[in-house]
Order: C-alpha cells, then sequence, then structure tokens
C-alpha cells in the first residue's frame, strides 16, 4: 500500500478518464499499488480504460473476492440474481453438483460454492485464458476446458443438480455499442451471442437435460427483451421454465427444472 494523504491529483486524473467513482476507484488503486511506480502504472492502465477490477486483479462479487485478470470477462452485480436462483433449487439436496457453464472468471461457481459448502462445484470454458482464471477461483480439477458441455468429464451426464449459464447473450451488431471497458478489454468470446444474441441458450437448452438428474434445473441469465425466446428453447426441449426479474439488479433470469434426465452419475 503506497503512504500517501488525499491524492487530488490521482483523483482528478481519473475523473477526466471518465471514471465516475473517481474517489473510490483512487481509494483502492493506492492500498493496492506496493509503490510509487506500480501505482503510476495501474492507474495509467486504468486512464487508458481497461477496467478497474482487472487493473486491481480481482472485483467484489456476492460477498467475495474473485481473481480477474486481463481479457477476462468482468463479473456484473446483476449475476448475484443468478446464483440466488441456483442455490434455491438445490433445496435439501445433499453433496449437489453443480457446473459453472461459460464460467469465465469462476465467480458464479465460486459464489455458488460459498453459499454451499458441500457442493461439488465444476466448471467450463472455450476460452483458455478464461480457464486459468477460473483456476485461481475454484480447484483447478474441476475446471475444464472445451465447448459447452463437451468440456465435462462424461461421468457427469446425468448426474448434475444444476447448471448455472451466464453465456454471452448480446447480439452481434450491438458489440459496437458497448461501454468500451467491454468491447475492448474482454474477450469477444465473452460477449458475442450471435445474430440475435441467444445462439448459445439454444445449444445449451438443446444438450442441458441429458446432464442434468431428475428434477434438475438449469438457471441462466438472460435479458428482460430475450427472456420469452431463452424459455422458448428450454420449454422446446422439453424442461419446464419460468423467468425471474430483479428490478434493482437490473437482471433477468431464466431457471427450467428437468422432469426426465439420464441415469445418476457417481458424485465425484
Amino acid at each position: 500500500m503506497v503512504e500517501v494523504g488525499q491524492d487530488d491529483e490521482l483523483v482528478g486524473r481519473l475523473r477526466a478518464a471518465g471514471c465516475v467513482f473517481a474517489e473510490d476507484e483512487a481509494r483502492l488503486l493506492l492500498d493496492a499499488a506496493g509503490d510509487g511506480a506500480e501505482l503510476e502504472a495501474m492507474v495509467a492502465r486504468r486512464v487508458a480504460g481497461e477496467p478497474l477490477e482487472q487493473v486491481l486483479g480481482w472485483a467484489s462479487f456476492d460477498g467475495l473476492r474473485i481473481r480477474v485478470t486481463p481479457g477476462v470477462f468482468v463479473p456484473r452485480r446483476r449475476s448475484e440474481l443468478l446464483v440466488a436462483a441456483a442455490v434455491r433449487t438445490l433445496d435439501e439436496r445433499r453433496d449437489p453438483v453443480v457446473v459453472d457453464l461459460c464460467c469465465g472468471s469462476g465467480a458464479l461457481g465460486a459464489a455458488i460454492a460459498a453459499r454451499r459448502p458441500d457442493a461439488v462445484v465444476h466448471a467450463a470454458d472455450v476460452d483458455p485464458d478464461a480457464v486459468a482464471c477460473a483456476r485461481l477461483n475454484l480447484p483447478a480439477d474441476r475446471v475444464h476446458h472445451g465447448d459447452l458441455f463437451g468440456a465435462l468429464p462424461p461421468e457427469l451426464r446425468g448426474g448434475v443438480d444444476v447448471v448455472v449459464v451466464n453465456a454471452p447473450y448480446v447480439p452481434t451488431d450491438e458489440i459496437a455499442f458497448m461501454p468500451p471497458e467491454a468491447r475492448d478489454h474482454e474477450h469477444l468470446v465473452a460477449l458475442d451471442g450471435g445474430a440475435d444474441g441467444l445462439d448459445l441458450h439454444r445449444r445449451i437448452a438443446a444438450d442441458v437435460a441429458a446432464w442434468l438428474v431428475p428434477g434438475g434445473s438449469i438457471a441462466i441469465e438472460t435479458s428482460r427483451g430475450q427472456a420469452a425466446t431463452t424459455a422458448g428453447a428450454l420449454r422446446g426441449a422439453g424442461l419446464a421454465p419460468h423467468v425471474l426479474r430483479d428490478e434493482e439488479l437490473d437482471a433477468t433470469v431464466v431457471v427450467a427444472t428437468c422432469h426426465g434426465g439420464g441415469a445418476h452419475a457417481a458424485r465425484t
């Protein structure tokens, strides 16, 4: 930590760069920097537009400090609704198996594990940088690299209690209108959801039932305007969906329950 008083110059630089909460950011940067040179390097990155969380190396999420590395999707507070929805589906299940699909930093899986220490949490992402980051936040041997369910150990098939998903759902043509912090500093694979934003939602819906225990669920983040389409894809795959909305978080989640499912897998 750099020992300085109120650094008006630092606050001014951050405010001039468009940082709305410049005073708070200055305090966090001052606390994180080991010396003046490190502080200057961190401030330069932030002023250039890099997300504060990537500069600090962590993000606050659901009461946890989640490690975040450059290029990896920064967990948003709205996704705390997704965590709460997933945990609610577990009810009284003992030692539940949870999969954090399209995991990014692994924030969802880490938050669920914190709320349910008995959960066996696996995670997967197609981006190797996200996988490396998630292994800082979750048991490394349970974070898998690959495309959606194809990344998971086959023994999980039919044995998952809840799949929690924050897959990219921004339509391709809208990427250009995202804030520069996301557009320029988070990998495109974590943002681009295809023509209408829901390409991955459809792919996940088509395959998820085979991975769930009977009565297992999927909880997937979407937007208010896309929720009906996301729910429709899950309904078409034989699941029973409902939509959750939190106005304070500006968050929308579809939770869908599977009444079929494969044989219960060994819980490893």
